[in-house]
C-alpha cells in the first residue's frame, strides 16, 4: 500500500478514504491479514486518526474488516449467508437443528420491551434460554429465548434448574406446541458485552438484532431476540413472507 495524499473532494473525507482503503484491501491484502496500526495508516494517507477511524468503522459495518481481541484489525472473509426465515408454521432451531447450541437456562423477570410482546404479567418470571448459532464452525449469533411457564406446562421441575440440559428441555417442550405463525423484525444495533464475548467481537461492534414473536393457542408462545454478527452475516429471507421495513411515520412491505 503506497502513500496517498487525499485531495479536496466534495464527499466527506472519511468516505473517500473508505473507498481508497477498500480498493487497497482488494489488491494489497489477503483475507485474515492484519492491517497496520492506526498511526501508520493515518500517516500514509495524510489524514487525522479520527477520519481514519470513521473509514475503518464503515468498512467494518460493511463486512470488509474485523476487529479481534488481542489481534487487531484484519481483512474479513466473505459474509456467510444465514437463513433466518422459515415456514410461518415451523419453529426455528428445532431439536434436530444442530446449528443452535444450548448454553444456559435461567428464570427471571423479562425486560420491558419483551414484556410488551409476551402474554405475561409485569414481574412474572419466565424461562430465559440462551443459545449460540454456529455456521461453518463459526459462532454467528447469540440468542435469548423468552418462554413463559404457560407455554411449557409439562416441563418437569425435577430436572436441572439451569444449564444446557435445562435449556434443551425447555426448547423441546416448547416445540410440542402447534405453531400458528410468527412475526419478525430486523434492526441494526451494537453488541452488548455478553454477546460480544460469545461472538468474538468487541463491545459496541455493529450487529443485526432479529426479534421473532412465536404465536400459538391465540397468544404469544415465546419471543426470541437473536444478535447476529453484522461483519460476517448476510441474512437471507425465504418464501415465508415479506420483510417488514419501517420508516419514521410510515410502514411498508418489501419482498
Amino acid at each position: 500500500m503506497g502513500t496517498t495524499q487525499l485531495e479536496s473532494v466534495p464527499e466527506p473525507k472519511y468516505w473517500h478514504l473508505k473507498t481508497v482503503l477498500s480498493e487497497a484491501l482488494d489488491s494489497d491484502f489477503a483475507v485474515g491479514e492484519i492491517l497496520p496500526n492506526e498511526r501508520e495508516l493515518a500517516a500514509r494517507f495524510g489524514v487525522a486518526r479520527a477520519t481514519l477511524r470513521q473509514a475503518l468503522e464503515q468498512l467494518e459495518l460493511e463486512g470488509r474488516l474485523q476487529r479481534r481481541r488481542g489481534v487487531g484489525t484484519t481483512v474479513a472473509p466473505p459474509r456467510l449467508g444465514v437463513a433466518v426465515s422459515t415456514a410461518q408454521h415451523d419453529w426455528t432451531g428445532g431439536g434436530a437443528d444442530e446449528a443452535w447450541q444450548a448454553v444456559d437456562c435461567t428464570t427471571a423477570v423479562v425486560p420491558a420491551p419483551v414484556l410488551a410482546m409476551l402474554d405475561v404479567e409485569s414481574g412474572e418470571r419466565v424461562h430465559i434460554v440462551r443459545r449460540i448459532r454456529v455456521t461453518q464452525g463459526q459462532p454467528v449469533a447469540a440468542e435469548l429465548l423468552y418462554v413463559p411457564s404457560s407455554s411449557v406446562p409439562e416441563l418437569s421441575a425435577i430436572e436441572s434448574p439451569s444449564g444446557p440440559a435445562r435449556a434443551r428441555s425447555v426448547v423441546r417442550e416448547l416445540h410440542r406446541l402447534g405453531l400458528d405463525g410468527q412475526d419478525r423484525s430486523v434492526e441494526l444495533g451494537s453488541a452488548r458485552a455478553d454477546d460480544a464475548k460469545e461472538l468474538d467481537r468487541l463491545p459496541g461492534a455493529p450487529v443485526l438484532v432479529v426479534t421473532t414473536r412465536y404465536l400459538a393457542a391465540g397468544g404469544t408462545a415465546a419471543v426470541s431476540v437473536a444478535t447476529y454478527r453484522a461483519d460476517t452475516c448476510r441474512l437471507t429471507f425465504g418464501d415465508s413472507g415479506d420483510l417488514e421495513i419501517s420508516h419514521p411515520g410510515q410502514e411498508r412491505k418489501a419482498s
